[in-house]
């Protein structure tokens, strides 16, 4: 997990762990947010392009943050049990290049991780720009979602802190 802009490794990964999606949570959040009939009725989506009932791909990228946010909090605990200091959350602005490459369907188990494919500095000296590549495996191996996402993230020495004191 990121800390402090300085700490990250391009190429590092993290284990973002897992989610199985019920029969029932599939068609609970396609009432809610996807109404779809191959995300509601077994019989239409059995009738559909994808051949059963599957999850929106919006629930299994709603499930990656959820394990993001997880396991962001796990590790700012074990910070705090160290006693080390806590960065301050940055903002992202935004993610793109999303992909679900296969359906999900009730009963996958996705197995999610993050990558870090680069980094950079800003002009703001209080921040770096973390590039990241979320994902998820199905338990067939298949890769089930995709995307990249941006963060700031606080440096710890800020570049030209010391020409500012």
């Amino acid at each position: 997990m990121i800390n402090y802009w300085e700490d990250v490794v391009v190429g590092d990964q993290d284990e973002l762990g897992s989610h199985t999606f019920s029969h029932e949570e599939v068609v609970e959040f396609a009432r809610e947010w996807d109404p779809q009939p191959f995300h509601l009725d077994d019989a239409a989506a059995r009738a559909s392009i994808f051949g059963g009932l599957c999850a929106s791909g919006w629930h299994t990228g709603c499930i990656a943050m959820r394990r993001i946010v997880e396991t962001r909090d796990a590790f700012h605990a074990r910070l705090a049990e160290n006693g080390d200091t806590i960065a301050p959350l940055g903002v992202s602005p935004g993610f793109s290049n999303m992909r679900w490459k296969v359906p999900t369907r009730a009963g996958d188990t996705l197995h999610y991780a993050s990558e870090v494919l680069g980094k950079r500095e800003t002009r703001r000296r209080e921040w770096g720009l973390v590039h990241v590549r979320t994902f998820a495996r199905n338990q067939r191996g298949e890769e089930a979602i995709s995307f990249e996402s941006m963060v700031f993230v606080a440096r710890r020495n800020p570049v030209g802190a010391d020409a500012l004191s």
